[in-house]
């Protein structure tokens, strides 16, 4: 059984930065690509993040380039995002996300597996 564990989250004021983890279990880290997903109350989930199986590719949200990096361990069976720059409207429930797709995709339907996330709250 696949089993995603996030990790990392809590409250920042705004300007700050925080590391997220997400450390997977039960298959083969390297056969998945991964993504870094977010929601807000009231809002859908969007896409965030995401990197290929080798972490040779990643794609970025316009609205956080610049401020938030995807990268992995595939040693450590693990992905991170690093978020730096912080503002308000970044405040969300960060979850993670595993595919068996060859390269990133940003829908969330197109994921398999899911952690049970992590609250990212950002003041001003």
């Amino acid at each position: 059984q696949v089993q995603l564990v996030e990790s990392g989250g809590g409250l920042v004021q705004a300007g700050g930065s925080l590391r997220l983890s997400c450390a997977v279990s039960g298959r083969t880290f390297s056969l998945f690509a991964m993504g870094w997903f977010r929601q807000a109350p009231g809002n859908e989930r969007e896409f965030i993040a995401g990197i290929s199986r080798s972490g040779g590719v990643t794609e970025v949200k316009d609205s956080v380039k610049g401020r938030f990096t995807i990268s992995r361990d595939n040693a450590k069976n693990t992905v991170y995002l690093e978020m730096n720059s912080l503002k308000p409207e970044d405040t969300a429930v960060y979850y993670c996300a595993a595919n068996t797709f060859p390269l990133v995709v940003r829908g969330p339907s197109s994921y398999d597996y899911w952690g049970q996330g992590t609250q990212v709250t950002v003041s001003s």
